[in-house]
């Protein structure tokens, strides 16, 4: 099921292995059978190592373009690895394991044929990353919003009371004018698909669930993968989210998407493999939900909290730790840069003393 995580040409699925991967899928969907089994697997025989054996049936020059695919990505590893440790002085051997740990999408003991065990790894790594990324995403989407309301309060506190008010007055007005917009359907309810379907140029009285799949599952594997779903909620997000208004963020525009496709995922996707089936799809748009979902269930970004006092409060006081250490570092450099320029000074002055000798 390594398609499920293919993207177009200009979309990547942010692993630092992106490029790997793709033209692993690419070079192994050029033989027929194996194309045909790598898309009737199910997310069991791929996480089992099934798939990784049938490797062995390829021809042979598959075989030869996938040598030469982890012949280059072990070269661009060990290149990537000797800049890892010149970047960071006194590197102990845990982190050499540590790094070579997140290295583990190829099979390092034998750099020179595309195995087995370095599709199976690849497959292993994909799954494990790609299930991590939303969590991770979500991480450093919080700690964007956190700096983001460090540096208004910083602002305010350098201001004058007069300024400060007025500063106070328009953030709010901002947060006022964004949150001024049409209803929001909930994601993946017949209202929101509806929207779709009549923006395809279609009648909302013609709405066919099983044509609607047909037409955003845009390269016919059967499946709605994670880019197809998110495509689903652009009309939803342009009525909160203008490009050029100072008070919409499209960063949150972006978080926002993530959050309505983990939604329905968690609603559709029976058999947890990332991605909505034509049965599953069919499935949920005959429930009682499908036309009067449970509005708590989900909740809209505008409506939702990325941070507590206390977390906020915990995240400042780690900056400043940090900005104190990166002030010690810079005292700690200064002073090795005048010894060292002493040192050079008095290295010339003995030079001088032994030529007029």
């Amino acid at each position: 099921m390594l398609y499920v995580y293919q993207q177009e040409e200009s979309q990547d699925t942010g692993l630092h292995y992106d490029s790997y991967l793709q033209e692993v899928v690419r070079v192994l969907e050029t033989d027929p059978e194996f194309k045909k089994k790598l898309q009737e697997a199910d997310i069991e025989d791929i996480k089992s190592g099934k798939l990784s054996a049938e490797l062995n049936l390829v021809a042979h020059n598959v075989r030869s373009q996938l040598d030469e695919l982890k012949r280059t990505e072990v070269t661009r590893l060990r290149k990537l690895q000797r800049v890892l440790m010149d970047m960071q002085n006194g590197r102990n051997g845990r982190d050499v394991r540590k790094m070579y740990e997140e290295f583990n999408h190829v099979d390092h003991s034998n750099p020179r044929s595309f195995e087995e065990e370095d599709l199976n790894k690849l497959i292993q790594a994909v799954v494990n990353d790609l299930e991590n990324y939303d969590q991770k995403r979500h991480l450093e989407f919080k700690r964007y919003e956190m700096v983001k309301e460090h540096q208004r309060r910083e602002k305010l506190n350098q201001l004058g009371e007069e300024e400060r008010k007025k500063e106070q007055e328009r953030y709010e007005e901002m947060q006022r004018k964004h949150k001024d917009h049409p209803k929001m359907n909930h994601p993946g309810s017949k209202d929101q698909l509806e929207e779709v379907w009549e923006g395809d140029g279609l009648a909302k009285e013609d709405f066919n669930p099983k044509v609607f799949f047909g037409m955003h599952d845009t390269n016919s594997d059967g499946y709605l993968d994670t880019l197809e779903l998110e495509a689903l909620f652009g009309k939803e997000l342009e009525k909160v989210y203008k490009e050029g208004n100072e008070e919409d963020d499209l960063r949150e525009m972006e978080e926002e998407r993530a959050r309505m496709r983990k939604h329905v995922l968690n609603e559709v996707d029976t058999d947890k493999d990332s991605r909505v089936s034509f049965t599953e799809f069919i499935d949920a748009t005959k429930r009682k939900e499908f036309e009067q979902p449970e509005e708590d269930t989900f909740e809209p970004l505008d409506d939702t909290d990325f941070f507590t006092e206390e977390e906020l409060e915990e995240f400042e006081q780690q900056l400043a730790k940090e900005a104190n250490e990166l002030r010690q570092k810079e005292v700690e450099l200064a002073r090795q840069r005048a010894e060292h320029q002493q040192k050079r000074q008095q290295l010339q002055q003995v030079k001088m003393k032994q030529k007029q000798v």
